[in-house]
């Protein structure tokens, strides 16, 4: 499970240092605009999904993917959101 995790910040990372043409990952990781919106909407989607008992696990899956994509583009580290995480365990 948390494989899955660190493959996809892996490919994030990858890609923003190596782009490929064409690469809708590279979209999101350039364009700061659609990828904020891109989460935004996705974000949507999960919350209607839930209330409708429709695709929650597809639109999670989105949302997971596109703001680790945010993230990325703007120089957020997921590890340091593990670290603030961790830091409000009681």
């Amino acid at each position: 499970m948390l494989n899955t995790l660190e493959n996809l910040i892996k490919l994030a990372r990858e890609r923003k240092s190596v782009p490929v043409e064409g690469s809708y990952t590279n979209k999101l990781l350039t364009d700061k605009v659609l990828s904020k919106a891109k989460v935004l909407e996705e974000i949507d989607e999960l919350i209607e999904a839930i209330e409708e008992d429709t695709n929650k696990i597809h639109e999670a899956a989105d949302v997971f993917y596109h703001l680790l994509m945010y993230l990325e583009a703007n120089d957020v580290k997921i590890e340091e959101v593990m670290q603030e995480l961790e830091k409000r365990k009681k």
